[in-house]
């Protein structure tokens, strides 16, 4: 029989080092001949990408061992920092100086790029007997150039296949090597607002724009054929499936009210992949992912548990390799045979049983802007309950980008917090991919605005539901999340705690300072400078400190890039000024996003400690954390 305690102060098995070592992020994964090949974050070693396979015969042996870190810093967030070729020899960025490297078996790590400062490599594929990479050159100028390359095994100089666009991703290699295809777009576009799909003849150099246009965002070709393409696109307002016969009009594959496709926030995201008989396996987003076949007979949905944060990242004879989360909280790769439908999990994080994980319940609320759609997690414990007159606290999460997504997944981040009494509410905000391009739009101009009002809308028709305790809700976000942490506690009476992780306060600083992947977003999420100077001021949270009232958790890494630490001092010191209670935490060495395995440790102890000073409950076995 599970015993009464009051909510917040649950003993729980989830340990922040357990939480830290639960998940090794699956970096991209590949089928090399009958082996699977994956890239996982390594937090134990300060958050290192490793290559590992899995053999014929079941066994698990690591590929890129320490210190190698398969990483890349291009448009700073990186992504597809390894391949390898059908016979085994492993490409990968070095994360300490972008440079592509070779491994064969049993070999030693060799230089194909020369060592350059200022030039980063990423977004990597063999295809066709070539390898591929994007290239970015820093220099003098404010926007890098970049460029799509074929880079010699013999360490020779870069071919340059494409180039002339601020940003190229997802370069297809033709099966017959004649032709290059490619997702290109510019400032002040971002990936999701407007793209092309362009193709160029190598022999030639002609180069055709085969999709795109306004308020239209075509992505990630694939060769079907030698002259037949398949990507995704969205006039009608959602992601679906096109192919394009070259010279010919597009069709539609099977269109669905869903999304195949979405945010490229790294070099490498795949949506769908097509095997040589024409079948596709694609993830259908709408709230929730659904990987599905597409075939001449019909669509079918694959038996493959991932709900969220799926990602088609192989494809290849009859068999697919899909990444991401399921309803358990369970992180890991799956295999499917597409032939007999099985799926097999090849590896996947320490899953604490699924008794201690919550259950996602799928939420919508009216908000002043139209619905807003969330997921929460309820306390859950098999050895507690909270009283019977107790309604329990509440973090309310915001998500980064702002033009992201969460699935209905419990991160064994979210067990640690509901194992002990605490709810949880993930918000996916007007602005949030997964719901179509108008949803997705609602926030443009209006940053600060819409995505506050819906956070503050779900959280209050949680608490007026009954499910919370309306005196005891915080919000909790990192990055763009932390904007409207910071926006939200100085614009709404909702919230009476906030929890800001490398936040921006100040949106026109940010505007100068953030990188070139960025440098334009705010213009579509606010406007463009210098014309609507006045209401980036206005917005940003920073313009109004006397609204600071609640107290805050200030968490920064020394070393971001995106959101510099200028950011998070200038709250503090907002703060300190105002004689508002609060804690700020700055991590030597870490970026935007926390990798190392005390980090995480150290930044959930401190959340917790900051929930109990602030509500008033006990933390066993952490300490509350003393306030400023």
């Amino acid at each position: 029989m599970p015993s009464t305690l009051p909510y917040g102060s649950w003993p729980s098995p989830l340990s922040p080092e357990r939480v830290a070592q639960s998940s090794p992020r699956i970096d991209g994964a590949r089928i090399v001949g009958d082996e699977i090949w994956w890239g996982e974050s390594v937090p134990s070693e300060g958050g290192r990408v490793a290559v590992r396979r899995r053999r014929a015969d079941g066994a698990v042996e690591t590929v890129l061992p320490a210190p190698a870190n398969a990483r890349s810093s291009v448009h700073e967030y990186g992504g597809g920092a390894w391949t390898a070729s059908d016979d085994g020899e492993l490409y990968y960025v070095e994360k300490t100086d972008q440079r592509v490297y070779a491994l064969a078996p049993g070999g030693e790590p060799r230089p194909l790029t020369p060592a350059s400062a200022g030039v980063r490599h990423g977004g990597l594929s063999w295809q066709h007997g070539s390898l591929l990479a994007v290239r970015e050159v820093h220099g003098e100028a404010r926007v890098p150039a970049r460029a799509i390359v074929r880079i010699p095994l013999d360490g020779s100089e870069a071919e340059i296949l494409a180039e002339g666009s601020d940003f190229l991703v997802h370069p297809a290699l033709s099966p017959d090597g004649r032709r290059l295809a490619w997702t290109a777009w510019n400032h002040p576009d971002m990936p999701w607002d407007a793209t092309t799909v362009r193709v160029r003849d190598l022999a030639t150099g002609t180069v055709r724009e085969l999709a795109g246009g306004a308020r239209r965002a075509p992505l990630q070709p694939v060769w079907m054929a030698d002259d037949e393409l398949l990507y995704t696109d969205d006039p009608d307002g959602r992601w679906n499936l096109f192919r394009l016969r070259i010279g010919e009009d597009p069709q539609a594959v099977a269109p669905a009210d869903a999304d195949t496709g979405g945010g490229v926030w790294v070099l490498g995201t795949r949506w769908f992949g097509a095997t040589s008989d024409g079948r596709i396996v694609a993830v259908r987003t709408d709230g929730a992912d659904e990987v599905v076949e597409i075939a001449p007979s019909g669509v079918r949905p694959l038996d493959v548990p991932v709900c969220a944060g799926a990602s088609i990242d192989d494809v290849r004879g009859s068999r697919a390799l899909v990444s991401g989360s399921d309803a358990t909280g369970l992180a890991g790769l799956w295999v499917i045979d597409l032939d007999s439908g099985d799926a097999e999990l090849v590896t996947g994080g320490d899953h604490p049983g699924i008794e201690w994980m919550p259950v996602a319940r799928a939420l919508t609320a009216e908000g002043p802007h139209g619905p807003v759609h969330a997921f929460a997690y309820a306390p859950t414990s098999p050895d507690h309950v909270g009283p019977a007159d107790e309604r329990p606290p509440y973090v309310v999460l915001v998500h980064g980008g702002p033009t992201s997504h969460v699935g209905p997944s419990p991160s064994v981040k979210t067990a640690f917090f509901t194992s002990r009494g605490i709810g949880v509410l993930d918000v996916n905000y007007g602005g949030s991919t997964g719901y179509g391009r108008a949803y997705r739009e609602r926030l443009r101009g209006q940053w600060g605005v819409v995505d506050v009002d819906d956070v503050a809308a779900a959280a209050s028709a949680l608490a007026d539901a009954g499910l919370a305790d309306p005196a005891r809700l915080a919000i909790a976000g990192g990055s763009a999340g932390g904007w409207t942490v910071l926006a939200a506690v100085t614009n709404t009476e909702v919230f009476s705690a906030g929890i800001s992780r490398y936040g921006v306060g100040d949106a026109r600083a940010l505007a100068e300072d953030t990188h070139d992947f960025e440098a334009r977003y705010l213009d579509g999420l606010i406007g463009a400078l210098p014309e609507a100077e006045a209401v980036y001021i206005e917005r940003s949270p920073l313009s109004h400190p006397e609204r600071f009232r609640v107290p805050l958790l200030i968490l920064q890494g020394t070393e971001d890039r995106v959101v510099p630490p200028s950011q998070a001092e200038a709250i503090r010191d907002a703060l300190v000024e105002h004689g508002v209670a609060h804690a700020y935490v700055l991590y030597e060495g870490e970026g935007h996003g926390f990798r190392r395995a005390e980090t995480v440790v150290d930044s959930l102890q401190r959340e917790l400690g900051f929930l109990g000073a602030v509500f008033g409950f006990e933390t066993p076995g952490i300490p509350t954390l003393a306030l400023d």
